[in-house]
C-alpha cells in the first residue's frame, strides 16, 4: 500500500484544552493523572436507586459561563459545553484565532460517541408526561452528534471542514487521526479536532449495565476501574472533552508557535468480528496499530510507551495485549503499556483524545502515567503495564489505541517535539 499521500506535509500539536473527570486544566489533570488520583465517584447526576452500576467518573467544578454567555450555555448540551470549552482553551494555548484566518483554513472535528443523550431523555420524558407540545424546541440541536462541531465553529469563526465522526469508543482518535489527514491533504491549514461526551444519564448507565459491561464495584470506586487486573469486572463511564489544535507543521514554525508534538501516524480498521466483544486475538486491532506505523514511517522498537485502550473488561484488555504482541513481537516486552482509564475512567467519545494527550504529556514531562489498581495481573495480561506509580522515561514516539463497539479501530502514532 502506498503510504506517501501527505505531500511532504507534517502536523503539529500547538494546543490541548481539558474539561475531565480530573480536572478542567492542563496541570491538574496531569497531576491527577501521574499520582494515579482517581476522578470516579457515586453518581451524582441522578438518582441511582434500583440501577446495578452506580458509579461514573463525572466533570466537576465546570462552569459553562466561564467560556461562553449564559444564554448560549443554556441552549445548548451538556457534551456541547464541553467541547466549547476544551476548544478556546486548546486555542489560547496554541495562540491562534480562526477569525484572524482565512475562514476556510481551519476546520473543526469533534467526535461523540452518543452525544446528546440527556437531553433526548429529558424532552422523551416531558413528551410522555406532559405531551408533544412540551417537547423544548432546543431538543433537536441539543440532541445531534455533530453539534459540537458546528457549535465551535460559530464561536471560533473556523469555517473549514466540520463535522462530527461516531465510531463509538473510537470516535476521538478518529477525530484526531481524520483531521491530520485533511491537513496533509492541504484541505485545511489548523484543524481544532478531539472528543466530547456527556453520557453519564439514567438511559446509558442502564443499558451498559444490562450488558454486565459496567464496573459494579459500587463500595470502592476509585478502584473500581482496573485495567489488566485479574479482578476486573468491567469499565467506568467517564464524560468530558479533551480537543487539540493541529497546525500544518511549517505553518506553526513560521508564526513562531510552541510545538508540542507531531500527530505522525494514523490507522483505522475493523474486526468484522462482533457488535460489542472484540476479536479474541486482537486482529482488527493489530492491522490498526501496524497501519499507524506504517504511516508514520517509524519502526516498532522505536515506540516506547503505548497509551492502551485498556478498558477492564475481561476480553478487551486480553484482545489488546495479544494485538501488541503481533505487531511488536519481543519489543512488546520492552514497551511500557498503561491505561489512564484506571483514573479518569471510559470517557467513551472523549477516550482517545484524552489519552492522546496523556502521550504527549508524557513525552513533554519524561513520566508515564501509571496504570492503578493492577494488583493482580492477570496471567494473560503479561506485559509491562507501569502498575501503579508513575515512571521516569524519556519518550520519542508513543502510541495512543482506541477501540469501540462495532468493530472500529484506531490508533495514532505520537512524536516528541525534539523528534522532529
Amino acid at each position: 500500500m502506498n503510504t506517501n499521500h501527505s505531500n511532504g506535509r507534517r502536523v503539529a500539536v500547538t494546543g490541548i484544552g481539558f474539561i475531565t473527570p480530573i480536572g478542567n486544566d492542563e496541570e491538574t489533570v496531569w497531576s491527577n493523572m501521574v499520582e494515579g488520583s482517581s476522578g470516579i465517584g457515586p453518581i451524582t447526576r441522578f438518582d441511582t436507586t434500583g440501577f446495578d452500576t452506580k458509579i461514573a467518573a463525572e466533570v466537576k467544578g465546570f462552569n459553562p459561563e466561564d467560556y461562553m454567555d449564559r444564554k448560549t450555555a443554556r441552549h445548548i448540551g451538556r457534551y456541547c459545553q464541553f467541547a466549547l470549552a476544551a476548544s478556546k482553551q486548546a486555542l489560547a494555548q496554541a495562540g491562534l484565532d480562526p477569525a484572524q484566518m482565512d475562514p476556510d483554513d481551519v476546520g473543526v472535528i469533534v467526535s461523540s460517541g452518543i452525544g446528546g443523550l440527556e437531553e433526548i431523555e429529558k424532552s422523551h420524558t416531558a413528551l410522555m408526561q406532559r405531551g408533544p407540545k412540551r417537547i423544548s424546541p432546543f431538543t433537536v440541536p441539543m440532541m445531534i452528534a455533530d453539534m459540537a462541531a458546528g457549535l465551535v465553529a460559530i464561536h471560533t469563526h473556523a469555517g473549514g471542514p466540520n463535522y462530527a465522526i461516531v465510531s463509538a469508543c473510537a470516535s476521538g482518535s478518529h477525530g484526531i487521526g481524520e483531521a491530520a489527514e485533511i491537513i496533509k491533504r492541504g484541505d485545511a491549514v489548523a484543524m481544532l479536532a478531539g472528543g466530547a461526551e456527556a453520557a453519564i444519564t439514567p438511559l446509558t448507565i442502564g443499558a451498559f449495565t444490562q450488558i454486565k459491561a459496567t464496573s459494579e464495584r459500587n463500595d470502592e470506586p476509585e478502584k473500581a476501574c482496573r485495567p489488566f487486573d485479574l479482578g476486573r469486572d468491567g469499565f467506568v463511564m467517564g464524560e468530558g472533552s479533551v480537543m487539540f489544535a493541529l497546525e500544518d507543521m511549517e505553518h506553526a514554525k513560521a508564526r513562531g508557535a510552541r510545538l508540542i508534538a507531531e500527530i505522525a501516524g494514523y490507522g483505522a480498521s475493523a474486526d468484522m468480528y462482533h457488535f460489542t466483544a472484540p476479536h479474541p486475538e486482537g486482529k482488527g486491532a493489530g492491522r490498526a496499530m501496524k497501519r499507524a506505523l506504517e504511516t508514520s514511517g517509524v519502526n516498532p522498537e522505536d515506540v516506547a510507551y503505548i497509551n492502551a485502550h485498556g478498558t477492564s473488561t475481561k476480553l478487551g484488555d486480553v484482545a489488546e495485549t495479544k494485538a501488541i504482541k503481533s505487531v511488536f513481537g519481543d519489543h512488546a516486552y520492552k514497551l511500557a503499556v498503561s491505561s489512564t482509564k484506571s483514573v479518569h475512567g471510559h470517557l467513551l467519545g472523549a477516550a482517545g483524545a484524552i489519552e492522546a494527550a496523556a502521550c504527549v504529556l508524557a513525552m513533554n514531562r519524561g513520566l508515564i502515567p501509571p496504570t492503578i489498581n493492577l494488583d493482580t495481573p492477570d496471567p494473560d495480561c503479561d506485559l509491562d503495564y507501569v502498575p501503579n506509580k508513575a515512571r521516569k522515561a524519556d519518550i520519542k514516539v508513543a502510541m495512543s489505541n482506541s477501540f469501540g463497539f462495532g468493530g472500529h479501530n484506531a490508533t495514532l502514532v505520537i512524536k516528541a517535539p525534539e523528534a522532529n
